[in-house]
């Protein structure tokens, strides 16, 4: 049986920015020409840490058993080191799937923003669907893709719609910021997993495109994310303290620009991911001076 701290590893607790950061920039720039609710923004935070949560348990589950996670360099592995049972892992996601579910249909409901409905249950789908089922997309190359638009365009608008009923450019522009930085997460990692994956027939994005271009694509969303911000601050002045998140990413564009691999690219990925928080608390924060 899998120990209490090992089931929280298993959450993987370090990715839980790519919950969080969008949920404040939309709430931030909801605060442009809003009152904030607090309430809702707090739900609606729970409901995003739900579903990455979630997200961990499923592919933790779905990778161990097909075996991909034998060999994996990384976090703790509940199925595929064999510390807890496949069918308690994939018991512990659908119970974050489900309680993210009966929330976000309560948000949808007090807001009465019906056209989100469908978009939530998309994005469990795609949760799900990520490395589980017969055809996963996240082995033919899409997670990327995938974690852009819905940690990235759905996670930050949603939250702006639910608190405002309205959908602004500053928000879209966040959007892509965080969208980027989160797929870079995953662009580190799936770098790191590229010697694994090519031998058990994990076809992500880096196995397609090799090392050297999977290094390229991770500065240039780095470089997006960064161009994201500068649009807005033109608007918004104080949103040019979001380039001070970048100082963050210094070791981890060295690491990545070096040649690190196996075991040295953890720093990446938990540089990233402290990069993606940064960079969404400096954004939300700076929106919030914006509005005085």
């Amino acid at each position: 049986m899998a120990t209490i701290t090992q089931w929280v590893e298993g959450a993987r607790p370090r990715t839980l920015a790519a919950a969080v950061a969008p949920v404040l920039v939309g709430a931030g720039a909801a605060g442009l020409g809003h009152r904030v609710a607090p309430l809702v923004l707090i739900l609606t935070l729970v409901f995003s840490v739900l579903l990455q949560v979630g997200v961990n348990y499923a592919n933790d589950y779905s990778d161990g058993i097909r075996g991909t996670d034998v060999r994996r360099v990384g976090p703790v592995r509940l199925v595929g080191q064999q510390l807890a049972r496949p069918g308690q892992v994939k018991a512990a996601a659908f119970t974050c799937f489900g309680v993210a579910a009966a929330l976000g249909l309560g948000l949808v409901l007090a807001a009465k923003a019906w056209w989100l409905l469908p978009l939530g249950l998309a994005a469990i789908a795609a949760a799900w669907f990520y490395t589980g089922g017969s055809n996963p997309y996240g082995y033919r190359g899409l997670g990327e893709l995938f974690v852009f638009v819905f940690f990235g365009l759905v996670a930050t608008l949603g939250t702006e719609y639910l608190l405002t009923l309205a959908v602004t450019w500053v928000g879209l522009a966040g959007a892509v910021g965080v969208g980027l930085l989160a797929s870079a997460i995953l662009v580190a990692n799936n770098l790191r997993d590229i010697p694994t994956d090519s031998v058990t027939g994990k076809r992500t994005l880096a196995v397609r495109l090799g090392d050297p271009a999977t290094r390229r694509l991770y500065l240039a969303m780095l470089a997006g994310a960064a161009l994201a911000a500068a649009a807005i601050a033109v608007a918004h002045p104080w949103c040019w303290l979001t380039v001070a998140a970048f100082a963050l990413a210094v070791r981890p564009v060295r690491l990545v620009r070096g040649g690190a691999t196996g075991r040295e690219l953890i720093a990446v990925l938990a540089g990233t991911n402290v990069l993606l928080l940064g960079y969404g608390v400096l954004l939300a924060g700076a929106l919030a001076l914006s509005t005085r």
